[in-house]
């Protein structure tokens, strides 16, 4: 496999580099080809805008789409922007390492998506979800949370870990052909103790080594969709 890690954590002795320093030597001890984007020691400027283009297709107003579009048929994306288009079309395994921020990603890795995921290049035209541009790779969460397991239950108070990253793994991942493997989440890790810590890590290593046999997340299929309409068939509503 080639697997390409967008990192995103400004701390290195963070549980965060941990997983993802396991991630590195779990795979490649396996003979596959790893990638890493850290995006704070690369210091990547997350502010999309006119700097993700070293063209302009309307000087007198910004559109990003129609400048990403332009910038496709141009091949004109800067040179940051287009090292990191380059790395997703490599791989076909793609992981996000992040602590969960505010329910979200971190904004550095919010950034990345809206200035790397450019319409025309990674999605459009009618190519999403089942016809997605990345369709055949597998992408996965690996994230920690500052609470614990029991606040991110179905009942809990901060509602279900799966309805929180619902718009990641589908809004970002399966909206642009992925695969959406189940995520690894290492709950309340500042407040374990070394042996809790200990075993996230050999846990996340053994779901590492299932990432070509593990079944991806199920969502529905463009198939179940009257074309054009997008309303479910045979449904009244």
């Amino acid at each position: 496999m080639k697997v390409f890690i967008v990192h995103a954590h400004h701390e290195r002795q963070n549980f965060n580099a941990a997983l993802t320093k396991v991630a590195y030597q779990t795979l490649t001890e396996q003979g596959h080809s790893v990638e890493i984007s850290d995006l704070y020691e690369m210091n990547f400027d997350p502010v999309s805008d006119r700097r993700n283009f070293i063209t302009v297709k309307n000087p007198d107003y910004f559109k990003q789409q129609e400048e990403e579009q332009y910038a496709t048929q141009m091949h004109s994306f800067s040179a940051d922007i287009q090292a990191e288009i380059d790395k997703l079309f490599w791989c076909n395994v793609l992981i996000f390492q992040f602590p969960l921020w505010w329910f979200g990603l971190p904004g550095i890795l919010k950034g990345w998506v809206d200035r790397v995921f450019a319409m025309g290049t990674i999605y459009g035209g009618g190519r999403f979800y089942d016809n997605g541009v990345l369709q055949g790779r597998k992408a996965m969460l690996s994230l920690t949370t500052g609470g614990p397991k029991t606040m991110y239950s179905p009942t809990g108070l901060n509602g279900d870990i799966n309805n929180i990253l619902f718009p990641i793994n589908h809004g970002i991942f399966r909206f642009v052909g992925f695969d959406v493997l189940p995520p690894f989440v290492a709950y309340a890790v500042a407040h374990g103790d070394d042996e809790q810590r200990l075993a996230y890590l050999e846990q996340y290593r053994q779901r590492l080594l299932t990432l070509e046999t593990i079944p991806p997340i199920e969502y529905p299929s463009l198939s179940d969709y009257e074309p054009g309409t997008f309303k479910l068939k045979n449904s009244s509503v």
